[in-house]
């Protein structure tokens, strides 16, 4: 790909990865838009660790503090909130990894429709809607509120991220509002979720990208971690301090608009 295709997905992907638009939608339809080729799981996997760094760097204390409760959950202390903390986050993040594995073919071949997409984008999106307008969102839980229960049961709604369109962030985000939170500390541990995932994905691909000896796919990805890192850092800005004072409805109706530009394009 050329650079000027590769700076616009990364920069895409870092600002759509953890807004409740759906970066995988938008990294599907922005080649199948323009006729530009696929840019390959190489630059995917590079893209997701820039945004990956972003969140880390970002949610820096929070990360430390799960680090060091994981380190306390294999000395079987369970009792601080740096422990509850990684295992929530651990807990939530298995459903997703397993439906990862039992569906990778699916997820790769079937789903990437931009039909799909488009329905998954409307239905999604009212979804968001109504767990916005509850009054839970403006005066909901802490995030200090959250326990294994609930962590489990955002898990289960983060599996259906697979699907193109639904977006990991907007599902968990919305299951969060739905279970009783208010709108930051949702869109808190909806971000901290991301982590533990994207590390793993991007350290196994990393390895075989290394492994590969490609000098110009090694520089391409840098690039592109580059600029999704910078894209990234400033949407998670923006998004935390968007929520303490308003709505998630400018990202409703952004998904609205797009699901409907969707099947204009595919019908019309």
């Amino acid at each position: 790909m050329g650079w000027f295709e590769l700076i616009v997905l990364a920069v895409v992907q870092g600002i759509t990865e953890f807004l409740p638009i759906s970066s995988s939608a938008h990294l599907i339809l922005v080649p199948a838009l323009t006729g530009w080729p696929d840019q390959g799981l190489a630059i995917d996997v590079a893209m997701h660790i820039g945004t990956l760094a972003a969140v880390m760097l970002y949610f820096h204390r929070e990360t430390a503090a799960m680090v060091q409760g994981g380190f306390q959950l294999l000395r079987g202390n369970t009792q601080t909130s740096d422990a509850r903390l990684a295992l929530q986050v651990a807990l939530a993040t298995m459903p997703v990894v397993l439906a990862g594995f039992a569906l990778a073919s699916t997820v790769a071949t079937d789903w990437r429709d931009p039909l799909l997409i488009a329905v998954t984008t409307i239905g999604f999106g009212v979804l968001l809607w109504v767990a916005d307008r509850s009054v839970a969102a403006q005066t909901g839980l802490a995030f200090d509120r959250m326990t294994l229960r609930v962590a489990v049961l955002i898990g289960l709604a983060q599996a259906l991220a697979l699907v193109p369109g639904v977006s990991r962030s907007g599902i968990t985000m919305t299951a969060a509002l739905l279970l009783g939170f208010r709108r930051e500390a949702a869109a808190r541990f909806s971000l901290l979720l991301s982590i533990p995932t994207t590390a793993a994905a991007g350290t196994m691909a990393g390895v075989d990208l290394w492994q590969s000896g490609d000098a110009a796919l090694q520089g391409d990805a840098i690039i592109a971690a580059g600029f999704s890192f910078i894209a990234a850092l400033l949407a998670i800005a923006f998004l935390m301090s968007w929520l303490r004072r308003a709505t998630f409805m400018p990202f409703v109706v952004y998904r609205l608009i797009l699901g409907v530009f969707l099947l204009v394009w595919i019908y019309v």
